[in-house]
């Protein structure tokens, strides 16, 4: 018994070892990937998983919850070739997620899968599919009807009455087939939201008031009376040029959207080390629904009424980016029926704020309450301590 015993063991001393459950290093690279990388064995065990497969819902202790995934793991064990396809998984809550699925084997035992997500690329490609045709159709508009008017200038050239209306409504659409055209480019030098290469202090007194200049006329032809209040002397560092523009198109979309006989006021004011100048008016308001879209370009809550007020889409789009370009954000309060709030906050400027460390403590004390009220938009007050708290 003692010699069998021994030679039972030399025997299994030299027995062949085998195949490691992992590849050597295998364990160290799945833990460094971005991408969801899972191994299983010959029985669809997971045996390693990468982070961000068990944070997308691919595996759950040591199980594959996808049925696809583990059907295509199936295929290349069977016949050893390497296999991609895409796939659409779907979530409790939100739209599916759309991955792409590389499945190779990995030594003879074991399977690798690779999934990249792929789900923003989609989204991204379809905001672009969307854009251009938002701005086929948006310039194709005015485009038509400079046409359609040049045509009807011929046919009336011995009416100088009908010349002269059908060369204004010419003269109206080329404004604003320009002003779209510009926009257009604004955005698209915006649209990366990277910082500024060279800010310069800019006065939100001086932006303030080019602003009310732009749409004064626009307003005393609805009898809306724009008011423009706060405190003086603030700045900010950045682009006098999209501050401007920030502004102006805040100004100019409540103007365009409030009734006649109604008020537009500006507000300017420092919170701690930011500088918030908002834009309420007494206008339609904007659907609770609706609130969340409204900075999307060409995006617009009352299509019909476009035509009318001669929007182009793009003006919430490029405030938003303004906005982010500068380091600050832009939000928004809003009762249908009642009126709107818009606001935009942007970091003060250093230096300013350091010479104005009195002020600045001052307004440390009340600028917590005041940035969660408004006037009410029924009835604007020009005392701020009259404000009414945001729902």
């Amino acid at each position: 018994m003692l010699a069998w015993h021994l030679s039972d063991r030399q025997q299994g001393r030299y027995t062949q070892p085998e195949e490691p459950i992992l590849p050597p290093g295998v364990a160290a690279v799945l833990s460094v990937l971005r991408s969801s990388a899972v191994v299983v064995d010959e029985s669809d065990v997971v045996l390693k998983a990468s982070a961000p497969a068990f944070a997308m819902g691919f595996v759950r202790g040591s199980t594959l919850l996808s049925e696809e995934l583990g059907d295509l793991i199936r295929q290349v064990r069977r016949d050893g070739q390497i296999r991609e396809t895409e796939l659409i998984v779907p979530r409790s809550s939100g739209s599916p997620r759309h991955v792409t699925a590389r499945v190779a084997p990995l030594g003879s035992r074991l399977v690798l899968a690779l999934v990249e997500d792929r789900t923003r690329e989609r989204q991204l490609d379809a905001v672009r599919r969307d854009f251009v045709a938002n701005v086929s159709h948006e310039l194709k508009t005015p485009i038509g009807a400079i046409r359609l008017l040049s045509e009807a200038v011929q046919d009336a050239s011995d009416d100088p009455a009908a010349v002269y209306r059908f060369a204004s409504r010419m003269l109206t659409e080329s404004d604003r087939l320009s002003r779209l055209i510009q926009q257009i480019i604004e955005l698209s030098r915006l649209q990366g939201d990277e910082p500024l290469e060279s800010p310069t202090p800019v006065s939100i007194d001086d932006v303030v008031a080019s602003a009310v200049d732009f749409v004064d006329m626009n307003a005393g032809a609805k009898d809306i009376t724009l008011i423009a209040e706060g405190e003086e002397g603030l700045k900010v560092l950045g682009s006098e040029k999209q501050v401007g523009a920030a502004v102006s198109n805040l100004v100019a979309n409540a103007v365009a959207y409030s009734e006649p006989n109604s008020r537009v006021v500006v507000t300017r004011k420092r919170v701690g080390t930011t500088v918030e100048i908002s834009v309420i008016d007494q206008g339609i308001g904007i659907p609770e629904a609706e609130v969340e879209r409204i900075f999307e370009r060409f995006y617009r809550v009352d299509p019909a009424r476009h035509r009318s007020t001669g929007g182009t889409g793009l003006g919430l789009s490029i405030v938003k980016h303004v906005a982010a370009t500068h380091g600050g954000e832009v939000r928004v309060w809003s009762v249908e029926g009642q009126g709107s709030t818009f606001t935009i906050s942007l970091p003060q400027h250093p230096l300013h704020h350091e010479g104005s460390a009195f002020q600045g403590l001052a307004s440390l004390a009340s600028g917590a309450d005041s940035a969660r009220h408004r006037p009410d938009p029924t009835n604007i007050q020009h005392d701020q301590e009259d404000q009414e708290e945001r729902p």
